[in-house]
């Protein structure tokens, strides 16, 4: 019987998996929230909410999408100090505004799952940051003396 080998994950990864999960399930509630009656109605009439669709709005739209979708790039490409604290940053915030997102709203279960659902990946995503794996810094590692020579142990 072969054991299935259990490789670990760098936490970069974890994080740009959890934030590029994010970014979908932020998307697919939008966009599945077109199927509510209603929705493309007032889109068509230049409605969002209770917001006139202007450049400003739109904008904002894209400015929010952007978040989820650099911190993808920003968890593998940071130094892992930066990397941890930009994480636990920006998901902290991130949690108020999806909860925000339920708020007022009619259709609760639906809104409600897809805001549990951000919540939970976020909750991953502050997990794995708080958490990161911690090394000794090589300055507070014993130095190896250059002058005296190692000992090797025969086979």
């Amino acid at each position: 019987m072969t054991i299935l080998e259990e490789r670990q994950i760098p936490v970069q990864v974890k994080l740009a998996a959890a934030w590029t999960s994010f970014m979908f399930l932020y998307a697919y509630v939008d966009i599945i929230a077109f199927f509510k009656p209603g929705v493309i109605d007032n889109i068509l009439a230049g409605k969002v909410w209770e917001f006139g669709v202007n450049q400003t709005l739109l904008t904002t739209f894209l400015a929010l999408m952007a978040i989820p979708i650099f911190m993808v790039v920003l968890s593998l490409t940071l130094p892992a100090r930066a990397n941890r604290l930009t994480n636990l940053t920006v998901a902290s915030l991130q949690i108020p505004y999806a909860a925000f997102n339920v708020v007022g709203e009619s259709w609760t279960y639906f809104y409600g799952l897809g805001v549990a659902l951000e919540v939970i990946l976020l909750a991953f995503i502050l997990r794995a940051a708080w958490t990161w794996p911690r090394t000794t810094s090589p300055s507070k590692l014993e130095p190896t003396a250059p002058h005296r020579p190692q000992i090797q142990m025969g086979r």
